[in-house]
């Protein structure tokens, strides 16, 4: 089902233009700010691909040390945190359908490995990176996905596989947590 275009629906209403905002994605995924790097959903057809975007600025924790004299150069936006973004990007599409916003509860979105990696400019604030994320692959609780990030046009960053896997908290928790197993 292509999600383009505005639609009520179990998980929520679509915002304005076509987009997901923030409070879809924090329903979606436990990530947080600082660290939440996807700011509204464009594009969804589930089990396929998925465009997000994050808009930089100059307010971010991650310039707060710049002094005055800062060089321009020194405003590139690093690129953990576009990897980072991109990757939120990815487990929102694997897990659009089968929402969980507690990282303690339910089945917890797990990195397995990133291959492929190509870095080919930076952003900086002011620019919105566009994320396209593609599914190649499910396999049960297991996602390998593919994609890149522009902004202005250019592309940043492809990733030619990424694999994400669902596990159930509980299993994940340590043995002290004091929790029936």
């Amino acid at each position: 089902m292509n999600t383009s275009v505005p639609e009520s629906g179990p998980r929520g209403t679509q915002e304005a233009g076509g987009f997901h905002g923030i409070h879809r994605i924090k329903n979606t995924i436990p990530h947080r700010v600082p660290i939440l790097l996807v700011d509204r959903v464009g594009e969804v057809v589930p089990g396929e691909r998925m465009t997000t975007y994050k808009a930089i600025s100059g307010n971010e924790p991650c310039y707060a040390e710049l002094g005055q004299d800062a060089a321009p150069a020194d405003y590139a936006y690093p690129t953990a945190f576009v990897i980072e973004s991109w990757a939120q990007s990815a487990v929102l599409l694997s897990t659009w359908e089968q929402p969980n916003p507690d990282v303690l509860a339910g089945k917890v979105e797990l990195a397995g490995a990133i291959n492929d990696v190509a870095f080919e400019g930076h952003a900086y604030p002011g620019e919105v990176l566009e994320h396209s994320v593609r599914l190649l692959k499910q396999a049960g609780d297991t996602a390998i996905l593919a994609g890149e990030t522009r902004a202005g046009g250019r592309r940043l960053l492809s990733v030619g596989a990424f694999v994400v896997a669902l596990k159930n908290a509980i299993d994940l928790l340590p043995a002290s947590a004091g929790l029936p197993v």
